[in-house]
């Protein structure tokens, strides 16, 4: 299984994007960015900003027993 971090390589590669274009986007700098990235520190609020400027769609579910998602 992808991490989140390696996960965004690979849209950034489908989308022909830098980590530097994609921290332009988000207002940071590269080296921020490339930090968190290379510790694979990635809050759910971080997952959302990058979605939303590469616009793609973010999903995290908790299923239950029952198939109730949470």
């Amino acid at each position: 299984m992808l991490t989140a971090t390696e996960k965004l390589k690979v849209i950034l590669k489908r989308k022909n994007m830098t980590v530097k274009e994609l921290a332009d986007l988000l207002g940071t700098s590269r080296q921020n960015l490339h930090g968190k990235l290379s510790k694979d520190n990635l809050s759910e609020n971080d997952l959302k900003k990058f979605c939303e400027v590469l616009d793609v769609k973010y999903e995290i579910n908790f299923i239950l027993e029952n198939g109730d998602k949470i």
